[in-house]
């Protein structure tokens, strides 16, 4: 049927004539091709039309769709590639597995049950990788590295308080400053702390008429950078002999405390670590273990919100503006040292690829340490085997080292979390009655049902708030985490009354490297807290297909290449040849180039076969 069907997913019944429609058009290309040149004209269609989608494939999934009800009746669309269903494939369509089903969804809903009644769910405030332009928060599991330019600057804080006598050999008292490196400006407005290593060396060392403290090892690269004169050094001190002077902050009228942490390092900057508990994690940490005030003046779409100050107020952090504002009032206020671009990995966005804020905001967490939960995590991955070897390392390391898990997202599609708020006393509810009403009503409904009922009508009669009693209650409006539903699939295929022959745990898991951190990763947090074990046996990784130049494959970079076109243009064979001839464990590249390069090799050995079959049938 040409290369993309359109699939109706309302009472599951394929509607040709807008699968023929959608075809004719150019399917996805064409729709992406829309999008590309007339993206708001193409949503406000979509709004039009009054449909919710469901991630479909060419829409951007990252679009909530504001204003479209929830309890609309008409027909999901579900985009999925018609190719998949092509004779030669070994694939069961009759027991195809589908996420937005209401067997799946109460299964999903019965898993986060086990888990928030055993302690492991909690809700909130953290700095959580935010993607301003998606609007929502994301996990590990959703973050893409890829090479970013920074501004990258040096900043005076000016000394205002030194009870210790620190300073006391600066030769001019007015004139003392502990300067900060930062690749990030715009979080300047939400400093509130200074941080040193507590075992670091630092000194005192004279340039000009201006004394600077400056960690040790970091002297030369500083000077060097903000182009000052050879400095003198004058006086020695341990870091955490610091705690307890006083920085000025170089934009508002408060202070800054020097703190302590173990995480400034010796390698970058000054050795002074700019904190800003909203804008981090580890400068959370420090603001929580030391009492600071957590600010973060940036709202969900990316902009500074009146707490950052009238002069910055409603700029953006993507593009720029918020870099160039902040930077700008910095040398104004004679605090700018230096103003250079830096190169580095950078977090971005898995689904649109922007780069990501860190944002403190309040979500609904994973405890990964509740009950030894990260322990019997690494014991159970010691029981699966791993295809390759080495595999068995990378999961490891990421899951000794991964934080909670942030299970919320503000998007306006997928299964809702099953909590309930107060308006009495503000407290959330995760109460085992209260969740196992969800669970009734979503395994018998579908999650449409959460969505278009009040919660008076989801909760059992007469049911009120367990902590004051009240009952004026209102439901959760965010969704979990989408890995947390393919972290559940193995319940919810392999403990499926649809299908009985299935038996948990999976013999297999067959995925991209990637999936470490991704889908693996999520099936054993899912599967340990539940069951205590993982939830396959054995775990085969295969590398990626990548481009020419080693950039992986993505339709919208448009470097994929179809199998349909290689087998049209070179027959199934060459294609056979290329797999036959690559290592599915590791990375290997395709292109157009590399096929034809296999296309002459078969030609060589088909001919050598014709010769031999010619000359020697009758030998």
């Amino acid at each position: 049927m040409g290369e993309y069907r359109l699939l109706l997913k309302h009472v599951d019944v394929p509607n040709y004539h807008d699968l023929q429609v959608y075809e004719q058009y150019g399917g996805y290309q064409a729709l992406r091709k829309a999008l590309a040149m007339e993206r708001q004209a193409v949503i406000e269609e979509v709004k039009k039309s009054g449909l919710r989608g469901r991630g479909g494939a060419g829409f951007p999934a990252w679009i909530k769709w504001n204003g479209l009800p929830k309890d609309d009746d008409k027909p999901h669309y579900v985009i999925c590639n018609s190719d998949e269903g092509e004779p030669g494939t070994f694939k069961d369509f009759e027991l195809m597995f589908k996420a937005p089903h209401q067997l799946v969804e109460g299964m999903i809903i019965a898993g986060y049950a086990v888990r928030a009644q055993r302690g492991y769910i909690y809700r909130g405030l953290k700095p959580v990788l935010w993607c301003a332009d998606c609007e929502t928060a994301l996990a590990d599991a959703e973050v893409e590295y890829h090479d970013h330019t920074s501004r990258s600057i040096y900043v005076r804080f000016p000394l205002l308080s030194d009870p210790n006598g620190a300073f006391a050999s600066a030769p001019n008292p007015e004139k003392c400053t502990l300067p900060i490196w930062t690749t990030t400006p715009w979080t300047i407005p939400a400093n509130v702390a200074l941080a040193v290593h507590p075992d670091a060396d630092y000194v005192l060392c004279a340039a000009g008429d201006e004394t600077f403290l400056v960690a040790a090892p970091l002297v030369e690269r500083f000077t060097q950078a903000v182009g000052l004169p050879e400095a003198r050094i004058l006086s020695r001190i341990r870091g955490q002999q610091l705690v307890g002077l006083v920085a000025r902050h170089p934009l508002f009228d408060r202070s800054a405390p020097v703190v302590c942490a173990d995480y400034v390092t010796m390698e970058d900057g000054t050795g002074i670590v700019h904190t800003a508990p909203g804008h981090g994690k580890e400068d959370f940490e420090t603001g929580q273990r030391e009492g600071l005030e957590i600010l973060c003046p940036v709202d969900p779409a990316g902009a500074f919100t009146a707490q950052a100050g009238a002069r910055f107020e409603g700029l953006r952090i993507l593009g720029g503006d918020a870099d160039r504002a902040v930077v700008s009032a910095l040398r104004e206020a004679d605090a700018l040292l230096a103003d250079t671009e830096y190169q580095h990995q950078y977090p971005h966005c898995w689904r649109c690829r922007n780069p990501l804020l860190f944002r403190a905001t309040v979500q609904w967490f994973m405890d990964i340490d509740h009950n030894g939960h990260r322990e019997r995590a690494l014991r159970a991955i010691q029981e699966v085997k791993w295809y390759p070897p080495a595999s068995q390392n990378r999961i490891s390391s990421m899951v000794a080292t991964r934080p909670d898990w942030c299970l919320s997202r503000q998007r306006a599609w997928g299964v809702g979390i099953p909590a309930f708020y107060c308006e009495s006393c503000g407290k959330e509810i995760l109460d085992g009655r209260a969740i196992r009403a969800v669970h009734d009503l979503v395994a018998r409904e579908s999650s449409d049902a959460w969505y278009a009922l009040p919660a008076e009508s989801i909760l059992p009669p007469g049911y009120a708030c367990p902590a004051c009693g009240g009952k004026d209650l209102r439901k959760e409006t965010d969704i979990l985490d989408v890995w947390f539903d393919s972290g559940s699939t193995h319940f919810a295929v392999l403990e499926n009354p649809k299908w009985p022959e299935l038996q948990w745990p999976a013999d297999v898991y067959l995925e991209g490297s990637d999936q470490h951190r991704g889908w693996f990763n999520s099936s054993l947090m899912v599967a340990v807290g539940v069951r205590n074990t993982a939830p396959y046996r054995a775990v085969i990784t295969n590398g990626w297909t990548l481009d020419e130049t080693g950039k992986a494959m993505h339709k919208s970079l448009g470097n994929a290449v179809s199998p349909n076109v290689v087998v049209d243009k070179l027959g199934a064979d060459v294609l056979r040849l290329w797999v036959a001839s690559t290592d599915y464990l590791e990375d290997v590249r395709c292109s157009d180039g590399i096929l034809e390069q296999v296309a002459k090799t078969f030609q060589r050995i088909r001919n050598t076969l014709r010769f031999m079959v010619n000359n020697l049938g009758d030998f």
